[in-house]
């Protein structure tokens, strides 16, 4: 498994959340400190490396999302939706992993 491959995994796992995050209205002025493109840049690595090392530790996660490459979109969805839906732990922790973006788009609007 090369680390090439565990990025994949993880932009299959984020679902196009930091596409989404940088796909929103210019930052202004007046926003909040610490909303830069810069710094959601900076969030963005945090949580691409936490997966990483998330998929790396836990092999059957990483074997799931990595057997997902080559799929129709509509299917890695309704696929990870479903081995999520049965692995809640898994959910809890991509969901805390994924938690600072979140948190950057809700603070930075």
């Amino acid at each position: 498994m090369t680390a090439w491959t565990a990025g994949r995994a993880a932009v299959v796992v984020l679902g196009g959340v930091a596409a989404l995050a940088l796909g929103g209205p210019a930052i202004a002025a007046a926003d909040p400190p610490n909303c830069t493109a810069a710094d959601m840049a900076g969030v963005a690595t945090g949580v691409s490396a936490a997966t990483s090392t998330y998929l790396f530790t836990h092999p059957d996660v990483n074997e799931f999302f990595t057997n997902l490459k080559g799929q129709p979109k509509d299917q890695v969805r309704d696929k990870a939706r479903q081995y999520l839906d049965e692995n809640p732990q898994v959910k809890a922790d991509l969901q805390e992993i994924r938690q600072p973006l979140g948190d950057f788009r809700e603070r930075c609007k």
